[in-house]
This record gives structure tokens, sequence and C-alpha cells, in this order.
């Protein structure tokens, strides 16, 4: 079977989807971001769950981005690659909660603590030197990305531009609920990035199956089968 961009658009539709998917599950199965839940095996899964759901999410945008990337322009380009670099960002943070956390919990309690704070919403007691900027960067690649994103997704007008607008609301809607909301209600805000995600991944399939065939012009050795 030779592999087309047909086929690979298609994955990466596929794997928008499955993000998106694994995106709204993880919610609701997350432990407490407490030092208390680094030893258990619900942590170590969950954990391992988002860093494959980041992963996905990676290879999704990627090939968003260039299934519309002739139309985005440079307003596309941008809000890809910050985006994209965002669940990058989560990938290696999530590796480090499911693999080196918990090993630290015992030996360096109060540094696993800290680690597992950094996205819990409460201050660190130690110096994590330049962990400590993770959630600040996070969350501008988060909202920036998205937002920009968003609107390349409208102005193209090749994918659903439904999921472009939920893709800004969430961005919009995110740091305001963790403004004025606790941790454990705040995730209620990755719900929709999570449909928003699917909704993409969904659009672009559809996408894939509705484009015309290019026109091929016969060759010589057709016109001698047909003669």
């Amino acid at each position: 079977m030779s592999i087309t961009p047909t086929i690979l658009t298609r994955a990466a539709a596929v794997a928008a989807t499955l993000a998106g998917a694994a995106y709204i599950v993880i919610q609701f199965i997350h432990p407490a971001d407490v030092i208390a839940s680094l030893s258990t095996q619900a942590w170590v899964n969950v954990h391992i769950l988002s860093f494959a759901e980041a992963l996905l999410a990676v290879i999704g945008l990627t090939g968003l981005y260039l299934h519309q990337a002739r139309k985005v322009g440079i307003i596309g380009l941008i809000g890809y690659a910050l985006f994209g670099f965002f669940f990058l960002l989560q990938s290696a943070f999530n590796f480090a909660e499911a693999f080196i956390a918990p090993l630290i919990a015992n030996k360096a309690p109060q540094l696993a603590d800290d680690f597992v704070g950094l996205f819990g919403r409460y201050k660190a007691v130690g110096d994590l030197g330049a962990l400590a900027a993770l959630p600040t960067i996070g969350a501008v690649l988060y909202v920036v990305g998205a937002i920009l994103f968003g609107i390349a997704i409208i102005r193209a007008r090749m994918l659903s531009r439904g999921a472009g607008i939920l893709l800004i609301a969430t961005a919009v809607i995110t740091p305001i609920a963790g403004l004025v909301l606790p941790h454990t209600l705040e995730r209620g805000a990755a719900l929709p990035m999570g449909a928003a995600l699917i909704w993409l991944g969904y659009s672009l399939w559809k996408n894939t199956r509705t484009q015309p065939r290019p026109l091929t012009l016969p060759t010589n050795s057709d016109r001698v089968a047909a003669s």
C-alpha cells in the first residue's frame, strides 16, 4: 500500500479526534494534584494517557495546519507553532509526572510536592528554578496559540468555522476560569477544548472525503490499451 497525502491527512484527523476525546476523559479521572497521589497507579495511568494525548494533538495540529497552509497565512503559522509547542511542552511535563515524580516522592517529598503543585495552583516551598515559569509559559502558548489558530481556521474557510470559534472561545474562557474557580472545577474549561479538537478532526476527515479527485490526462499506454 502506498502512503498518499490523503492517508496522512486522515491519520492526522484521527489523531486530533483521539486527542480531543482523551483530553475530555482525563478531566474526569485525574487524581488530586497532591503528593499522596504520586504513589497510586491511577496517577501513572492518567499521565501516560496525558502524554499520549499531547503527542496525538501535535500530530493532529500538524495535519490541520498543512491541509490549509496556503490559506492560513502567517497568523496560522504562528498559531500552529505556539499551540503545537504547548502540547510538546505538555508531553514533556506529563512524562516527568508519570515516570519521574513518583520516584522522588519518598526521597525528596518536598521537591515532589512542589513539582506537582506547579499545575495544582499552590505555591512552591523550595526553589524550582526555571520550572517555576512553566505554568505561565504554558498558559501563554495555550491561549495565544489557540486564538490565532482559531482565527486562521475561520479565515481560511476550509474546515468548520464553528470549530474555530469554539477553539477561540475556549482559549478566552480558560484563564478566566483559572482566576475565579478552584482547580478541581477549573478542569471543566478543558472540556470544550477537547470538543474543539474532536470537531476539527472530524472536519478534516470529512474534507478529505469531499475533495474532488484531480484530473489526470491519459498516457500513451492508456491510448494503446484502449485501441
